[in-house]
């Protein structure tokens, strides 16, 4: 069994690196498909290697996942779209070789000359950081308004847990990738709360960075805190956009997640992001919800 998420290796045809996916990277919904926070936190991590301007913060991260991402070496390509001292933004795309598939959802793209099917977006914004001397508030509340650090507790004060939509003890991202702690049982129905941190490096050699730690954690938030039961809907989140007000600091990252359903509307999985210091953002995703 590997000892990382993902292994890079030179691409055959010499254009560049490609990302194998191993069984930790595998997600609850289709045995063959990746977990979201696996291709979300290796695009965080070359967003932050991107140069010039690596020294800029990165405000906001988003993800569009056209469709589900395989069990299939990744090519990995990433860009600066705006350039800037000040504010840059930035574009990353995850693609598979596909020579006959066609695209099957608005907005995915194929590169016909490589043979290449995007099968996943990412874009970031990196600004200037707030600079010494001005003031600053720091957010103390969770969702719904309540304490922080009462609602989630530390890491250390909170039980293991198992946690896998199906009761497996397969090798997944959310079993085998991350540990998980928690103040209660997430898999309650409604609102749920979960400590996480990488068991594993992203690739091979390379310790996982705090902000490549939150993107993977950040696509939890809809398992975490499901309203409805997994044996008989899906509730897949077609994208993931999270907001930071600082970067994330050490291996613990925690969620205080709810979702939003209403009939004839769409569905939203809404986090608090939290690192052992307090809250550090938000995230967001959009649910594509129907019965199994």
């Amino acid at each position: 069994m590997s000892d990382s998420v993902f292994l890079a290796a030179p691409s055959p045809q010499g254009d560049g690196t490609r990302f194998a996916p191993t069984e930790h990277a595998r997600g609850p919904w289709d045995p063959g498909a990746l977990h979201g926070g696996a291709p979300a936190a290796l695009m965080a991590a070359a967003f932050e290697r991107l140069e010039p301007g690596s020294d800029l913060r990165i405000a906001r991260l988003g993800f569009e996942f056209l469709r589900p991402v395989p069990l299939a070496p990744l090519k990995l390509s990433m860009r600066i779209v705006r350039p800037g001292r000040r504010v840059q933004e930035l574009a990353g795309e995850l693609s598979v070789e596909a020579p006959d598939a066609k695209p099957a959802a608005v907005g995915a793209g194929r590169d016909e000359d490589a043979g290449e099917l995007v099968i996943c977006r990412a874009s970031a914004l990196r600004v200037r950081a707030i600079p010494e001397g001005v003031p600053t508030t720091e957010p103390t509340q969770s969702l719904g308004g309540a304490d922080a650090r009462e609602t989630m507790g530390t890491p250390e004060t909170c039980p293991p847990l198992h946690f896998a939509l199906d009761d497996s003890d397969e090798p997944s991202f959310a079993l085998s990738a991350m540990e998980m702690r928690a103040p209660g049982d997430p898999r309650a129905p409604g609102p749920g709360r979960v400590w996480m941190r990488l068991r594993l490096p992203l690739v091979a050699g390379e310790e996982p960075t705090p902000l490549a730690r939150l993107a993977a954690t950040a696509d939890f938030g809809n398992g975490i805190s499901a309203v409805l039961p997994f044996e008989r809907f899906l509730f897949i989140n077609a994208d993931l956009t999270i907001h930071l007000h600082r970067p994330p600091r050490g291996e613990w990252i925690g969620l205080d997640a709810r979702t939003l359903l209403h009939t004839g509307g769409t569905g939203l999985a809404e986090s608090v992001i939290h690192d052992v210091d307090g809250p550090v953002g938000r995230a967001f995703q959009t649910l594509v919800v129907e019965p199994r």
